[in-house]
């Protein structure tokens, strides 16, 4: 595990402007964050009433194989300026002072990074995958959330981090200002930040490091929070400067706002900031955004590179694994209320939740957790007592399933009845079965181990013969619950493991057939060219050729005005129901609604139809 702890490296400015580290930091390990802290003297000071708006400093460093990082500084509070950063390969490395500042402007030094143990920070790799950034170590996101955690009692916290950590949770989900109470009293104005806020952060996210945990920032609440807390453009870019100086040489995620969609202009903030993180986070922290049901439509930005949902949809996860190339983490599929209330339709008992997270799983999504007793939203308190839930359990149960896999290889696999599969072809196939009963997989020709899991207690049972061919077939040992199914090779994964390579076989993504003649499905409602945004509205498909994979078609529909910017919205799943359309699809009216559907069907080909309709309100 990760393990990230600071060293601070102060730099007295001495009068005769030179600078120089103390002999006490002058060595660091790599992963490990020096702080270089810089003092204003009385008459800069003056200069300077509010150093977080007009300081400017700036610290090239450039590492033994030449390759440069910029690090801004951060205000830290009276006249301290800090630039923070962390080596991330062994040997010298070499710094130069930009700043506003003449009395810091061009002054040189050393900082001699040691190897160490680290396996490095979280990445993006093999597509739809995350990897550590040292020895090409695959990463097994699994995230817990608690959105308060930089506003407990520090015992609570600790008790938290320290169990989540043992739990073998990675990632720990967090509102960086909390909610709009909070942030109002962290910025009570836009240039005036609340320092002891962000010590407090610096400290409780260093202790997640330590475990092992990721923090997954979230850096405004919903309803609008942030763009309203910082109104213009030179506001915002300033505080994303600010937590890129403070936070990026820690083991972070950027995870944007909460629900992108309740923003004025969601997509526009989202594409201003998420620009801002791409280009100027030196250590390239995976960046996505919170979302009121997938962050995808924001993907063509360019800023994104991970797609985070809060949805327990299988039509929507199925489909959007088949559209873009990248990670897919599932926020809120579900939150397990083990005892401390229920207030969102999402809220669910623990054995839904199990269900929902192993279908999550077969989408190819990361999960992350949630407990109504724990997650720290507005209805209820964070209470340690919910921590060892029955549904926290059975997240630990589903680690070691999948640590035991070769996850970074996993995708979605169609050639199954009974179940829903993961594999990779050839070497494993892990099949869910939500409701226990016969299963059949279709499997390349070879002889495989066979073992049965039970999600609930963590518990194998192997089958005591391997099965030899192309056609398995079986049944849970019991009835009465869930089960995965494994047929692996498993004496060949250990051979792979001993030349391993992360990026090989790479993932091939399909193109979706849209030819009207070569789709086997057409709309039938809405009908008619005009719909109305506050009607409850029909809508339908028809299947027109019917064989036996169109019949287990998977159904999602989406709407965009794409004079709005905002991006497409999902309406819907099914092959039939109602939609009430999202108030916030279109900024004016008339508008020119696209209407699109996708059908996945059941051997994992993707259609879609697309349609046109005139949005009034």
């Amino acid at each position: 595990m990760l393990r990230l702890v600071p060293c601070l490296l102060l730099l007295p400015l001495l009068l005769t402007g030179s600078l120089r580290a103390q002999e006490a930091c002058a060595s660091v390990p790599t992963y490990t964050y020096c702080d270089l802290a810089f003092e204003l003297n009385d008459q800069e000071a003056a200069a300077h009433p509010n150093p977080y708006t007009s300081v400017t400093l700036d610290v090239e460093f450039r590492s033994p194989r030449h390759r440069t990082f910029l690090m801004p500084s951060f205000w830290d509070g009276g006249r301290r300026i800090v630039v923070r950063f962390t080596p991330t390969g062994d040997g010298q490395w070499d710094y130069r002072t930009n700043s506003n500042i003449a009395r810091f402007e061009g002054k040189l030094g050393q900082i001699q990074a040691t190897a160490s143990e680290s396996p490095g920070f979280v990445r993006v790799a093999n597509v739809r995958h995350f990897q550590y950034t040292e020895g090409m170590k695959p990463h097994l996101w699994m995230g817990d959330t608690c959105y308060l955690f930089p506003f407990l009692d520090m015992a609570l916290f600790r008790q938290i981090a320290d169990t989540r950590a043992a739990q073998k949770f990675n990632h720990l989900r967090g509102l960086a200002l909390g909610f709009q109470e909070d942030a109002a009293k962290i910025f009570p104005k836009p240039d005036q930040p609340n320092i002891d806020h962000f010590k407090t952060l610096d400290e409780r996210i260093l202790y997640l490091n330590q475990k092992g945990i990721t923090a997954d920032l979230i850096l405004g609440a919903d309803q609008n929070n942030l763009a309203e807390l910082f109104p213009t453009w030179q506001d915002r870019e300033r505080f994303i400067r600010y937590v890129i100086a403070r936070y990026s040489p820690m083991n972070i995620t950027w995870q944007g706002v909460q629900e992108f969609e309740e923003y004025a202009d969601g997509r526009a903030l989202l594409k201003e900031i998420g620009k801002l993180l791409k280009e100027n986070d030196p250590y390239d922290h995976p960046r996505s955004t919170h979302a009121v049901t997938t962050s995808a439509p924001l993907f063509a930005d360019g800023w994104m590179n991970y797609i985070t949902y809060q949805s327990h949809s299988d039509e929507l996860g199925s489909v959007e694994h088949q559209l873009y190339p990248a990670p897919q983490v599932n926020a809120e599929f579900a939150y397990e209320n083990s005892g401390a209330g229920a207030s969102h339709d999402h809220h669910v008992d623990t054995d839904t939740f199990r269900k929902r997270l192993w279908n999550a799983s077969m989408n190819g999504q990361y999960p992350t957790y949630g407990n109504t007793g724990t997650y720290g939203g507005r209805k209820f308190p964070v209470e340690a007592k919910y921590l060892d839930s029955p549904g926290a359990k059975q997240m630990t149960a589903w680690y070691d399933f999948f640590s035991a896999s070769r996850h970074w290889d996993l995708e979605p696999y169609f050639d199954v009845d009974g179940g829903r599969v993961l594999a990779l072809e050839s070497v494993e196939y892990l099949v869910y079965i939500e409701k226990p009963g016969p299963v059949e997989l279709l499997v390349e020709k070879k002889s495989y181990d066979v073992a049965w899991f039970n999600p609930i207690n963590g518990e194998w049972i192997r089958e005591k013969k391997d099965f030899k061919g192309e056609h398995f077939t079986g049944q849970p040992p019991t009835l009465d619950h869930d089960w995965v199914l494994r047929v692996s090779r498993e004496g060949k994964k250990e051979d792979m493991l001993k030349s391993y390579k992360f990026e090989v076989p790479r993932v091939l993504l399909q193109e979706p057939e849209s030819t009207p003649k070569n789709v086997p499905f057409e709309i039938t409602a809405p009908t008619g060219d005009k719909l109305n945004i506050n009607d409850t509205i029909p809508f339908a498909a028809k299947l027109t050729k019917e064989t036996r994979a169109s019949k287990a078609m998977k159904w999602l529909w989406t709407a965009e005005v794409s004079s709005s910017l905002r991006g497409y919205r999902v309406i819907g799943g099914g092959q039939q129901g109602t939609w009430k359309l999202p108030s916030g699809l279109a900024a004016d009216f008339p508008a020119t609604m696209h209407l699109r559907l996708y059908g996945l069907n059941g051997v994992g080909k993707l259609y879609f139809l697309d349609s046109i309709f005139e949005l009034r309100k």
